[in-house]
């Protein structure tokens, strides 16, 4: 039976691989605890970058759903708190319709001065319709400009609804529609005050009254639309707390195929340095090459 020759070059030819391996692994160990992670460049574990990749985009994805029920939020609490106000100044309205509905005490200088203060009314609610949000009219569609409405009370804006994603297939509308809250033409919010003012000024009870009627509708009408923008309000603010779990769960997952497990590796350091060290002890030992091997 053959034997085959072991000559000192193929001893340290494979005692130089086998240390050059084994010098790797510490470089490996030692990269991996300094930067603390496992993966450190793509062709550490093709497969575990894959992934990677994968949950990054989840997590960019994520990221984008908060700042965008974000965005909502601050459309939708503008336009509510809009909304506050159109309330309260259209009940100031109706009150002064009110008084000026008794005739036994509002004379015609009383009565300007109801008028007087319900035109100052109307145009405090002009002011309100075209509140905007990062100069863009809540009220005010999609249109480009910054009013909803123009001085006459007429609506400039673009009808249309403002979007914001705020999941893979979910869509909230984050404006309020200025004709749901203030009506639009002879209906308009603004021409209501605008008849009441002539009403008081010409002492028309019919009118008067009629009025009266007229804004207490228009106070239910704004309600309807403040509750619901406040439930859209509500999905946005559920989005923003689940698009904050879901990036929080990727970023676990993100960090169980990346980030090294710095006590584990420490230890696994420690164990390759003892054994590189025994395997430099061990070869200088075995190979002690004299100038007749080097000639052979």
């Amino acid at each position: 039976m053959a034997i085959g020759r072991v000559t000192q070059r193929m001893m340290t030819h494979s005692s130089l691989e086998n240390l050059q391996r084994g010098l790797g692994n510490l470089a490996t160990l030692q990269e991996r605890l300094s930067t603390g992670r496992v993966i450190n460049r793509p062709s550490d574990d093709p497969t575990g970058t894959t992934s990677a990749m994968r949950l990054r985009t989840s997590l960019a994805d994520q990221a984008q759903y908060a700042r965008n029920a974000m965005d909502g939020l601050g459309w939708l609490t503008q336009a509510d708190s809009a909304m506050d106000s159109v309330t309260t100044t259209v009940k100031r309205a109706r009150d002064l319709a009110l008084q000026g509905a008794n005739a036994s005490t509002a004379g015609v200088v009383a009565r300007e001065a109801l008028a007087v203060e319900v035109d100052g009314l109307r145009e405090e609610l002009l002011a309100i319709a075209n509140t905007t949000y990062l100069d863009s009219p809540v009220f005010g569609g999609v249109t480009g400009g910054t009013v909803a409405y123009d001085a006459t009370g007429a609506y400039v804006g673009v009808p249309g609804d403002v979007n914001r994603r705020i999941a893979g297939d979910v869509v909230v509308k984050v404006d309020v529609n200025g004709a749901d809250v203030f009506g639009s033409g002879p209906t308009s919010a603004f021409a209501e005050l605008e008849a009441l003012s002539v009403a008081l000024r010409a002492g028309n009870q019919t009118a008067i009254n009629a009025a009266i009627d007229t804004l207490n509708s228009r106070v239910d009408t704004v309600t309807s639309a403040r509750t619901a923008a406040g439930t859209r309000f509500q999905r946005l603010e559920k989005a923003e707390v689940a698009a904050g779990d879901s990036s929080l769960s990727l970023e676990n997952q993100l960090s169980t195929i990346e980030n090294a497990d710095l006590a584990a590796t420490t230890v696994d350091l420690k164990m390759q340095e003892v054994a590189y060290q025994a395997a430099l002890a061990a070869t200088s030992r075995v190979m002690q090459p004299s100038l007749l091997d080097f000639l052979r």
